[in-house]
């Protein structure tokens, strides 16, 4: 696991599809609820025994959808349309939170959300800011998915079979640290980046 050090005050939760990204963050953001965290998640949109999209769940209890097989009109990722515009009003109406918590998960930085100018900037500056920011980023990606995870202030952390069961207890434990630390003051300086495996 990495060291709790100020510098590193973003994690990044990457691994193959599948592997459990996203109940990591949701397990993660249940135990982190004292702290009040802001965001979302995505989860599957099923009907017909089938998987048919993609809802965006803000911590705040608000719902959107990212992406369905019958959304017709701009970007396409495999069968699913994106529909950039709804992602964007869903971001707008979560922004209050945004700005105000010093924790914010995110799920995910993927290809169908960086369609979206706004998300790639509204990523862009949370993780320069100095809230902590948890987010889980596709394994595999050029453009701004590869230039997240080359960031000097963020910890990587794979999910992988051997390791994900007991990433959730760990995780919550140096996230909370970590927070605490943001709201104490200044990052400090002289620390080296973590990758976990």
């Amino acid at each position: 696991m990495f060291e709790i050090v100020e510098e590193l005050r973003n994690v990044l939760i990457t691994g193959k599809p599948g592997c459990g990204k996203t109940t990591l963050l949701k397990r993660v953001a249940g135990d982190l609820r004292g702290l009040e965290p802001a965001g979302f998640y995505t989860e599957e949109i099923r009907g017909r025994g089938r998987r048919e999209g993609f809802r965006l769940v803000g911590l705040d209890g608000s719902r959107g959808v990212l992406a369905h097989a019958e959304f017709r009109g701009g970007p396409r990722v495999g069968k699913y349309g994106v529909d950039v515009g709804g992602f964007e009003d869903f971001l707008e109406a979560l922004g209050p939170g945004l700005t105000t918590a010093p924790l914010v998960l995110m799920d995910e930085i993927g290809k169908m959300e960086c369609f979206s100018p706004r998300f790639v900037d509204l990523a862009e500056r949370l993780l320069g800011s100095p809230k902590v920011v948890v987010a889980t980023v596709a394994l595999k990606g050029s453009g701004f998915i590869a230039e997240v995870k080359r960031r000097s202030d963020a910890a990587l952390v794979e999910v992988v079979p051997g390791n994900r069961d007991r990433l959730a207890g760990e995780l919550a434990e140096r996230i909370a640290a970590l927070a605490l630390a943001a709201r104490r003051g200044p990052v400090a300086e002289g620390t080296s980046r973590g990758t976990v495996r």
